[in-house]
């Protein structure tokens, strides 16, 4: 089930005190009604209504005849209407459910439309880790060899790892990756453990444990990390909305080493939850001006930063978070800034 998280329903009553005109919401071919279809997303259906994507929870109205009305599924209608002098976006229920009397049966959960491409993000939502402190390292389990001599291994070898291990049978493999550290200060926001694989443990001996790879999606090899898989909840209750606080920071990198960043890439940033940032959360992305001479005075001058893009967060850390690009109008790069977005800016998203 794809739920658009419950304060979005708070979060409505609040920014809706403020109102917004017309003007300043609505795109300017914006429908009056539109039928949901399959493949739609929340992001998508949004900028077919706004500006900006990040203004739907000011504008969705909760129909309190609606069961769930935070689902929406194909079939179903968006529809715009005039709420007190302001734009408002109400739903009508489609296919989505069958009203039956005394009750009301819903299409299964896995029908309802996702708010944004979740395919782009599931190995970082299910698979991905983040440290925040690499001495953890040293007390992290290890892989300090393998059946038969085999210096690489995969599915259905048998491994033997170093270290204490607590919990469930099932663990996972990593490998150390990335190290994101603050341009400015230096400060390590997080060390990326990346995914390589599954194993099962079979029995310990002493510090020694063994294992059988179950699946890998890379080669195991020795010194790999060896850790009991989370048990966390998948979060994939995103709805669009700028942060409660301001945030101004930069993208540190993109997974797997690109450097120049396209629209539904993953990018991580150098702020986290500590700076406020929550899954959903809506930043602009801002590219340093050009560097040019004054033709009279030989001064340098540095050029107005460009609006170049959008990321909404979707994994925070403490430190750091994963945020995917949901539209880049520029090719991105590293070192680019993020901020809370401008309302009076952007142009159409779709």
């Amino acid at each position: 089930m794809v739920l658009l998280a419950t304060a979005l329903v708070a979060g409505t009553g609040a920014a809706q005190a403020q109102g917004l005109s017309w003007e300043e919401s609505l795109q300017r071919d914006a429908p009056e009604r539109y039928t949901v279809v399959r493949g739609d997303t929340l992001w998508g259906i949004s900028g077919r209504f706004l500006r900006h994507p990040w203004q739907w929870p000011e504008v969705w109205q909760v129909n309190p005849q609606i069961r769930n009305p935070h689902l929406i599924y194909p079939g179903d209608v968006v529809y715009l209407y005039d709420c007190n002098g302001r734009p408002c976006l109400g739903l009508e229920r489609g296919q989505g459910e069958v009203r039956l009397s005394p009750g009301v049966r819903t299409t299964p959960h896995r029908e309802a439309i996702e708010p944004i491409p979740l395919e782009a993000i599931q190995h970082f939502l299910r698979e991905h880790r983040v440290i925040d402190d690499p001495d953890d390292l040293d007390e992290l389990a290890y892989v300090v060899g393998a059946d038969d001599h085999r210096l690489v291994s995969g599915a259905g070898d048998r491994l033997y790892a170093r270290g204490h291990l607590e919990g469930n049978a099932r663990v996972g493999l990593y490998r150390v990756g990335e190290r994101y550290q603050d341009a400015t200060s230096g400060e390590l926001l997080g060390l990326e453990l990346e995914h390589v694989g599954q194993a099962r443990r079979e029995r310990s001996e002493d510090d020694i444990v063994v294992l059988e790879v179950t699946s890998s999606r890379q080669e195991v090899r020795n010194d790999d990390i060896v850790l009991p898989l989370e048990s966390r909840e998948l979060i994939t209750q995103f709805y669009p909305r700028p942060p409660d606080g301001e945030v101004d920071g930069r993208i540190l990198a993109v997974p797997g080493g690109v450097r120049f960043i396209g629209r539904l890439q993953v990018v991580a940033l150098d702020r986290g939850r500590r700076d406020g940032l929550e899954p959903g959360h809506v930043l602009m992305v801002e590219q340093q001006g050009e560097l040019v001479s004054d033709p009279r005075t030989n001064e340098a001058l540095r050029l107005p930063g460009e609006e170049a893009g959008l990321v909404m967060v979707f994994r925070p850390y403490e430190k750091m978070s994963y945020g995917l690009v949901m539209q880049a109008t520029r090719t991105l790069s590293v070192g680019d800034r993020v901020h809370n977005p401008r309302r009076a800016l952007g142009t159409a998203l779709r």
